[in-house]
């Protein structure tokens, strides 16, 4: 019989072959404090609208509970870190920043997911036992099965730091029958650093190892389906698809190795994408330009609501008509986002001009609000110039 150590070094050989950047192994057991980590998060509505998170949240902190039969979990990790400044685009307001993660050419999950299962065959051929393989499609905790592994830590955070990559890796699992010595989990590095807390624009950090999702400019971008909340928008700035700033502000990420696998390389396209340009995308365009990334799973609406909150905060006053030219919008989500841009961007008189012109006819009642609010913020406006003492 195969000595259990032999079988652990040869997969840890046979994932680096594979392009993977990073390896530890795991117990298929809980992690510690993880289902008591998971039950307060819930109860206090951290996940927003996020549903899923709840819905088997008995079963997402054991792997035991997905799979009874597993034994150990191989925890792989692959580095996306950029070759440049991550936050450069968040100085020019007329274009858009996209998170490091999605600007590659290819969806990370489905990347990563194509080498687990050529993984997992080798597995099986060499080795014999049962698999199964998971790229943050499953109820796996992830991040503290990577920490139990020894692959990094949770930062406060929360996301995983690695000494050798920083805070940009991807992570994937593979399940297997086999059980195999297991690495010692990673301590916390983070010291009395707090960089990643005091960068977050919307101050989303209840407090270090806490992420409240309802105000990370993430989980608004990308998972929450309505309106952003008005006294959130300015701190979005021009972030139109996820956020990088608690990441990128890391000090482990000097260590960082760009990864090696090519299809998660950036797209040129997508590393300064005009604003103007995404606006005018229509659902059939955005299919197009967005075919094989992550952000096509958000679809048009909700990703040009990002871009008109952009549009909104870039001050240029040459995006107006871009914003009123979706003022008739058929979804309502564009519409809303619409009126509030162009009640940054406008004049006031043309913009309360199309307001009587357009509100009187809006079926949508957070459309008519969003009229009534941006009038209401040009009147305050208009006050504050008069007599900025009176206010």
């Amino acid at each position: 019989m195969t000595d259990p150590s032999a079988i652990r070094d040869a997969i840890r050989d046979q994932a680096l072959s594979l392009g993977f950047d990073a390896i530890g192994f795991a117990p298929a057991e809980a992690a510690p404090g993880a289902r008591s980590g998971l039950a307060d998060y819930l109860s206090r509505g951290y996940h927003g609208d996020m549903g899923w998170l709840a819905a088997k949240a008995d079963i997402r902190p054991d792997p035991a509970r997905l799979w009874p039969e597993a034994r150990t979990v191989v925890v792989l990790g692959s580095s996306y870190a950029p070759s440049d400044e991550p936050l450069a685009n968040l100085a020019r307001p007329d274009r858009g920043n996209i998170s490091v993660y999605a600007r590659s050419a290819r969806d990370y999950h489905d990347v990563l997911k194509k080498r687990l299962k050529a993984m997992g065959r080798w597995l099986q051929e060499t080795y014999g036992g049962n698999l199964k393989v998971f790229v943050d499609t499953a109820p796996v905790m992830e991040k503290p099965l990577a920490a139990r592994a020894g692959v990094g830590w949770q930062g406060k955070h929360t996301n995983l730091v690695s000494r050798e990559f920083g805070s940009w890796l991807f992570l994937g699992e593979l399940f297997t029958t086999i059980d195999l010595p297991h690495d010692e989990p990673e301590e916390d590095h983070c010291g009395s650093c707090r960089r990643c807390l005091d960068a977050c624009p919307t101050q989303a950090f209840p407090a270090p190892y806490r992420l409240d999702a309802r105000r990370c400019i993430s989980y608004l971008t990308i998972e929450h389906k309505g309106h952003v909340p008005r006294e959130l928008r300015p701190a979005i700035g021009n972030r139109i698809y996820g956020c990088d700033d608690c990441v990128a502000v890391c000090p482990w990420n000097k260590f960082a190795k760009r990864g090696r696998l090519e299809e998660l390389w950036p797209r040129m396209e997508l590393q300064s994408p005009r604003l103007r340009d995404l606006a005018e995308l229509d659902d059939e365009d955005f299919r197009s330009v967005f075919a094989g990334s992550p952000i096509k799973r958000t679809g048009r609406d909700r990703f040009v609501r990002n871009v008109l909150i952009a549009i909104g905060n870039s001050g240029d006053r040459f995006l107006a008509p871009v914003a009123a030219d979706l003022l008739d919008d058929p979804s309502a989500l564009v519409r809303a986002m619409a009126v509030w841009a162009s009640g940054k961007l406008m004049e006031p008189a043309e913009f309360m001009k199309l307001r009587e012109r357009l509100q009187p006819v809006e079926s949508d009642p957070n459309v008519r609000n969003e009229w009534n609010w941006a009038a209401a913020d040009l009147s305050v406006a208009a006050a504050r110039a008069i007599n900025p003492a009176a206010l």
